[in-house]
């Protein structure tokens, strides 16, 4: 009781004491002065663990028992929350605990849910997110299950990516001695038709029709550096863009980079041939340095006109956010080609600073959110040294508009 008194003296009488109780009790009430946004958010990243069921988690029993499905609390998100809010000692005993409420323990134990676990990139988040709580067992299934849906992920997304990359950078001869990897099957097959088998249904090409590889040294390649924010709300842009990170790293045509960002930076470059590898290297959370990673990237591009860095962020900037736009700037006009994605998900609108990201595009940066399935046109589009905008529009991608640019001329 002595402690309770002490604190309420410190406290201003109004406001202040009505916060601390209505943080305390979890009352976020939407029409109280007494909580700011930050308080409300914080308020719900809490309640998320440690409410009694009230709401939405009563009407939905799946929302009270963990972070591994669709429709239950992004684990993710809010263990990001509560990165950004307490310090490490504290974000532990949270993790502790949501491991052990949530039940995931137990979960990740039961062989019938392995088998039915459905291959979802909310998932690999949720389970990097906790991976420091997990006992060394539990660890085990779960980098298996990361594993999976890796596998499953890269066999979706490996060949278009490296077909449009390969294609944009060299493309313009022609042999008849193609690797198998580099055959043209369109201008085969139209150059075989009249070998057709009717018994056999299917052509057999007496002329192969490829692209011819064009052998070049390291220092002439084009660089692409992903910057990719990992904080809580960017969790499934991670896991995408460490696997896109992971493809591009393994073609010849192309020298890739992965740094991770969020007030600290991992540079993952050098993990880039073992995926899983790299999503174990990913801390989901904590605030927020944009213009530290920038300028981390900015310090390692040696040749900015062969250079391509696709920042994947919500550009809510903790950091400087006026040296950003000055960095960002200077990166343009040295020649990069810089494209800032707002989300790499597969479906959602994303959230966003919109003033942040308004600076960013009158800068001449492209602004936008991309889904996985069209990030290789679009990192094809950008090896092309093509309007990355214009194929944006032409995608039917809606780009963020330009800080200064009034409705009319957007229209």
């Amino acid at each position: 009781m002595d402690d309770e008194v002490d604190i309420g003296e410190t406290e201003p009488a109004g406001d202040g004491r009505e916060r601390r109780w209505r943080l305390a009790i979890g009352a976020d009430d939407e029409s109280s002065s007494a909580l700011s946004d930050t308080d409300k958010r914080l308020s719900a990243a809490l309640d998320a663990l440690y409410g009694d069921g009230a709401g939405d988690a009563a009407a939905d029993p799946r929302k009270r028992r963990g972070g591994l499905g669709r429709s239950a609390p992004k684990v993710a998100q809010w263990m990001g929350d509560i990165r950004s809010f307490f310090p490490a000692q504290v974000v532990q005993i949270v993790q502790k605990d949501a491991f052990e409420r949530l039940n995931l323990k137990q979960m990740l134990m039961e062989p019938e849910f392995l088998k039915a676990i459905e291959a979802d990139v909310n998932l690999v988040a949720d389970l990097i997110s906790l991976r420091s709580v997990m006992p060394a067992k539990t660890k085990d299934i779960a980098r298996t299950i990361i594993a999976d849906i890796v596998a499953k992920l890269m066999q979706r997304l490996e060949q278009k990516t490296a077909e449009a990359i390969r294609g944009a950078l060299d493309r313009s001869q022609r042999t008849n001695r193609p690797r198998q990897r580099d055959i043209d099957w369109p201008r085969t097959i139209s150059a075989n038709l009249r070998h057709y088998q009717a018994e056999h249904k299917t052509i057999v090409p007496e002329k192969l029709v490829g692209f011819m590889r064009k052998q070049r040294r390291l220092v002439d390649l084009d660089e692409v550096v992903l910057c990719v924010d990992q904080s809580g709300s960017m969790a499934s842009s991670v896991i995408y863009a460490s696997i896109f990170a992971a493809v591009m790293a393994s073609l010849p045509v192309v020298r890739t980079k992965l740094v991770c960002f969020d007030t600290a930076i991992v540079d993952l470059t050098e993990e880039l041939s073992d995926p899983v590898e790299v999503l174990f290297g990913v801390q989901l959370g904590g605030g927020t340095d944009i213009n530290q990673a920038v300028a981390y990237c900015a310090d390692r591009i040696e040749r900015p006109t062969k250079s391509h860095m696709v920042l994947i962020t919500d550009l809510y900037e903790g950091g400087n956010g006026q040296e950003l736009l000055q960095r960002l700037a200077s990166l343009v006009r040295s020649g990069v080609n810089v494209v800032v994605l707002l989300a790499l998900t597969d479906q959602g609108r994303p959230g966003y600073d919109p003033k942040m990201a308004g600076s960013v595009a009158a800068l001449g940066i492209p602004v936008f959110a991309c889904t996985p399935d069209l990030f290789p046109d679009m990192m094809a589009a950008a090896l092309r040294r093509e309007d990355v905008g214009a194929w944006a529009a032409g995608a039917d991608i809606k780009l963020v508009r330009a800080e200064d640019e009034s409705p009319a001329a957007n229209a």
